[in-house]
């Protein structure tokens, strides 16, 4: 399954839901599914009974939840059911399907973010970053899984713009892969680590290069240099798509139309499995939390002496995920 975020800009406050993305590109909305079901089966009370059986929120889902994806397959099944028959309403009219349109739209896929962690762990990249700082890749980076944790507020989704700080010249993006934590877990063994993993989406590990420069300078960070932007989407594909193994995925990023990126998201001297079982030692994995394999190899500016800049159009595909499209913007003054 595909899972999305979606939200209707004409309605205000706007409330962005949980929903599947469909073979057909129609967005399917759980818990009206489940308000539809409720509603035939003769309750008056069939939105609360529908927000009691699956949130709006696939953040809430994550964490109050046991067995969600057993749960959403039982929903698709039932909404296909529904659509098949011409049960596409509920009395009031509201529908239980969506197209995209300029007034559906999708959103970042998962509506809040436990812990942000990125890793850094495909070779080609980490040793490009050594090359021109003319440094040999420290031997740690060959002992253990590094990361560093970011901020969560400035995630974005799909077609939003990019914020350019007003404290940066250089702007950079970061073509990854990264998986959404499915269940809570502590020293949990890479052999076990698929049961932890709800699913895989893309990510773009929007980079304040003169920033993070200096930040690393002082062996700490980076912090102003990565915490206003990250992007993720445009969905998460669930795990068992993947026959819930870990996927090795052709990585590409182009800037207004040109390919300037291409990767393998398995070329990693880590896998993810061997990052959760580094990160939960004697320490919670949540769900809900977010995990960043790091850039792949060519995947980012600095590797190649190109740098975006404001009005670019960025398009990360990954295959089997889809296109996280972007346009950069302005340089906020």
């Amino acid at each position: 399954m595909k899972i999305c975020s979606y939200y209707q800009s004409n309605q205000f406050p706007i409330a962005k839901r949980m929903g599947i993305l469909m073979d057909d590109g129609q967005i399917l909305d759980p818990n009206l599914v489940w308000a539809l079901h409720f509603e035939k089966e003769g309750y008056k009370n069939y939105l609360l009974r529908a927000d009691q059986k699956i949130s709006t929120s696939l953040y809430n889902n994550l964490t109050q939840r046991d067995h969600l994806l057993t749960l959403l397959q039982e929903t698709l099944v039932m909404g296909q059911q529904f659509l098949k028959v011409g049960h596409s309403k509920l009395h009031d009219q509201t529908p239980i399907v969506f197209k995209q349109s300029e007034i559906t739209k999708l959103s970042k896929p998962l509506d809040k973010i436990g812990t942000y962690r990125d890793f850094y762990v495909h070779e080609k990249h980490v040793a490009k970053g050594f090359q021109k700082r003319k440094e040999e890749v420290p031997a740690a980076w060959y002992e253990i899984p590094v990361y560093y944790k970011g901020a969560t507020e400035g995630f974005i989704g799909p077609d939003q713009d990019i914020l350019w700080p007003r404290y940066t010249d250089v702007l950079d993006y970061e073509l990854e892969l990264a998986i959404v934590i499915g269940r809570d877990g502590k020293n949990i063994k890479a052999t076990k680590a698929q049961d932890y993993i709800f699913g895989y989406t893309i990510l773009n590990d929007i980079s304040a290069r003169d920033i993070q420069r200096k930040e690393m300078s002082v062996r700490l960070g980076p912090s102003k240099g990565k915490d206003f932007c990250s992007i993720i989407g445009p969905v998460i594909v669930t795990s068992d798509e993947f026959n819930h193994k870990e996927p090795n995925l052709t990585m590409i990023a182009r800037v207004n139309g040109q390919e300037w990126s291409r990767g393998q998201s398995g070329d990693g001297h880590y896998t993810f499995a061997q990052m959760i079982e580094f990160v939960s030692q004697d320490e919670w994995l949540m769900a809900g939390d977010l995990i960043g394999s790091g850039t792949v190899g060519t995947g980012c500016g600095l590797e190649l002496d190109r740098w975006i800049q404001a009005n670019d159009v960025l398009e990360l595909e990954v295959e089997k995920i889809g296109i996280l499209k972007n346009k950069v913007g302005q340089k906020e003054k």
